[in-house]
């Protein structure tokens, strides 16, 4: 292989299963099988972001890849609630905006929890042989209907996001890891996923100045040291071109008018919004032509290489762009430091100690007597499949209700529907049985599923089940917005609580706090029909 391709090769990020056998990967779709990774690393390709499998795992995993290399690779995950949010056995921490939010009433206990967010994040990622974390996310999360980005960002206005957004990459950097500042110029105020379409932001300069810019151009005098782009049109900047593939965006926007001169990179090429348009290659070449260093998730690595290769070649690229993406990347792996892997423990104490402070100050809980106890119903609506990392089978929303006499019935997408066509009545409620029902929804935003969960109708429930006299108490996992909506509808004397987290820690200690004094039965209280 000519070095002119190897060169190329080392500008793309391929996806990979953390776990080491193919037959384990979840998303075989877009994860390579161990006999591409080692073709795409012996030709070259530089950059590796995993998903799924422990953290012990992991760290077999980042070595295997790596000594299937002759270079030092840049391996990297969407880690930003924690290491352990993709990762069994390390901390999965509150989402982000849990620290937005306490940031209006707290904000120097916020600036000091996202900067500890930040450094457990980094170490722990290092722990696992990751040098590349991407995080921070600045996105201004000031749409509420917004199904992708949500908890996800930092903040819901542009101070608060780029305050906790740096204090974050401040953590990061004191690990040694690299941290990379998104979705540039901002995918906070779109109500489409990127996953699945291409958002149109249709705002003019002067707004992009006054909320979406604000966050970044303090990540970037942070010292963040990457920034990945987003898949969305900005017609006053680019009528032609989504963010990744613009020149409009990437380079004068980015580059010359924010300084950027660290690495940037593109959000992953295989999403509908850059993969139902154009052909792998052709969108590799277009994301660097338009100032992109490193080509993530390309539907077709190989084709991408290829097509960089050959435009490079022909001049098309001038092979300066080349060489100063190759130069960011050396000094961004230059900015790294190691951790000798082999110790099993992932999470040290002072990272439990973390994950608890979040939880206490993140969670809210309204207990007035304790829940009424069963024979009742646990009713759980989760966003995604069942089960899910948030409800293994020993999950507190799960085993807490059980020890009081509740039945579980869990609500997901591939289940049974539980609506009745009565916007007054929509629950089914002849489908659940009898007794008190304890309300628990995971919801939170979430890709790939757009706006399907915003469109059920939780509000009429909780209204429907108040009028029959059944609602035993409320607990939301996830999303604020739903949580205000509902907590708006309650009666004040319904035992309810939110937290932003959906891990199990968070679900025992808000369950804990609703069930009170579990000695009320439910002949105590009226749930009759």
């Amino acid at each position: 292989m000519d070095d002119l391709r190897r060169r190329v090769a080392a500008l793309i990020v391929v996806r990979a299963s953390g776990h080491l056998d193919d037959q384990q990967r979840r998303y075989p779709r877009w994860e390579l099988s161990n006999s591409e990774l080692k073709q795409l690393l012996a030709d070259g390709v530089g950059g590796v972001i995993l998903l799924g499998g422990s953290a012990i795992e992991l760290q077999q995993r980042t070595r295997q890849l790596q000594g299937w290399s002759d270079q030092t690779l840049l391996f990297c995950a969407d880690v930003e609630e924690g290491v352990g949010q993709r990762f069994e056995g390390a901390s999965w921490l509150m989402p982000p905006l849990a620290l937005g939010r306490l940031h209006r009433t707290q904000p120097a206990k916020a600036v000091e929890l996202a900067e500890r967010f930040g450094r457990c994040t980094g170490e722990q990622a290092k722990r696992c042989g990751l040098n590349w974390v991407l995080g921070p996310v600045c996105d201004v999360n000031n749409n509420p209907a917004n199904p992708v980005i949500n908890v996800r960002a930092w903040g819901e206005d542009p101070a608060t996001a780029g305050c906790l957004a740096t204090a974050f990459q401040r953590g990061l950097s004191s690990a040694g890891v690299l941290g990379c500042a998104k979705h540039f110029p901002g995918h906070g105020d779109t109500s489409n996923d990127s996953h699945l379409d291409l958002p149109v932001l249709s705002h003019r300069r002067e707004r992009l100045e006054r909320m979406e810019l604000p966050p970044f151009r303090a990540a970037i005098a942070a010292g963040v040291d990457s920034v990945m782009t987003a898949h969305l049109l900005l017609p006053q900047l680019d009528r032609d071109h989504p963010a990744t593939l613009s020149a409009a965006v990437l380079t004068d926007l980015l580059r010359h008018d924010l300084g950027f001169q660290g690495l940037v990179v593109t959000d992953a090429l295989v999403m509908e919004a850059i993969a139902g348009r154009y052909d792998a290659a052709t969108a590799a070449v277009l994301a660097f032509e338009a100032g992109a260093d490193l080509i993530l998730m390309p539907a077709d690595a190989n084709a991408a290489i290829d097509g960089l290769h050959s435009a490079f070649r022909t001049g098309r690229l001038p092979l300066k762009r080349l060489d100063e993406a190759w130069e960011r990347r050396r000094q961004a792996l230059k900015r790294t430091t190691t951790t000798a892997i082999g110790n099993p423990a992932i999470a040290n104490q002072e990272d439990r100690t973390l994950e608890a402070d979040l939880i206490q100050a993140c969670i809210s809980a309204r207990a007035v007597d304790g829940l009424a106890v069963g024979p009742g119903v646990n009713l759980i609506r989760v966003d995604g499949v069942f089960p899910c990392p948030a409800l293994a089978g020993v999950a507190p929303a799960l085993q807490l209700p059980s020890l009081q006499g509740f039945r579980n019935v869990v609500i997901h997408g591939q289940g049974v529907s539980p609506w009745q066509n009565d916007p007054n009545a929509p629950l089914a409620l002849d489908r659940l049985g009898d007794g008190p029902v304890l309300l628990q929804l995971f919801l939170r935003g979430n890709p790939f599923r757009g706006d399907r969960d915003q469109q059920e109708p939780w509000r009429a429930v909780v209204q429907q089940l108040q009028r029959c006299k059944r609602l035993s108490g409320l607990a939301v996992y996830g999303s604020p917005y739903l949580w205000d909506e509902l907590d708006a509808v309650l009666e004040p004397d319904i035992p309810a609580g939110y937290s932003p987290g959906q891990m199990p820690e968070a679900q025992r200690q808000l369950l804990t706090q609703l069930l009170g004094r579990p000695n009320q039965t439910a002949n105590q209280r009226d749930f009759t029909d």
